[in-house]
């Protein structure tokens, strides 16, 4: 499956591993649910660090419409961890440094394949499990919201923030 494109609609690929804090995370046991899986870089990192701080404060708002969020790259299990208490995140973070959900999903780009390291790329699973977005250019600084706002689209989501208080 390496180097595969996978297009809208395709199945995503099914994956099964321990997150930074040792929770099995697998595609199957989400079924029913959305799931944003976001590949980034390097944990820690500037960019990486600002979208993962994106998708954490909108998480209540993901997890209100049924989704669940999901880092990975392909940085070790400590520096995960080390990552996930800097930016102070509550979504798992999936250390593939074997890289073999990154080859499954096809993030590692030329750049990846010299440097070991995953492509900014993220993509929307929908409750079926197959793909219902993927973002091949993702800029840090606004992605989470343009993510929730694909899921509002995609849910049927109307209600505003205002008509909750």
């Amino acid at each position: 499956m390496s180097g595969m494109t996978l297009r809208v609609g395709d199945p995503a690929p099914p994956f099964s591993a321990l997150s930074d804090q040792g929770q099995q995370i697998s595609l199957d046991a989400l079924h029913g649910k959305w799931v944003v899986l976001f590949f980034y870089p390097r944990a820690g990192s500037r960019g990486c660090s600002v979208e993962a701080r994106g998708f954490e404060n909108l998480l209540h708002d993901f997890h209100r419409l049924g989704t669940d969020i999901i880092g990975i790259s392909t940085d070790t299990e400590a520096h995960q961890a080390k990552f996930r208490q800097g930016c102070t995140l509550h979504f798992p973070l999936i250390p593939d440094s074997d890289k073999k959900i990154c080859s499954r999903y096809g993030v590692m780009g030329l750049l990846g394949l010299l440097t070991g390291q995953a492509d900014r790329q993220t993509f929307l699973i929908d409750r079926e499990g197959k793909i219902a977005h993927h973002w091949r250019f993702v800029n840090p600084f606004s992605h989470a919201s343009e993510v929730l706002e694909q899921v509002q689209g995609l849910t049927g989501y109307t209600e505003t923030r205002e008509s909750q208080s």
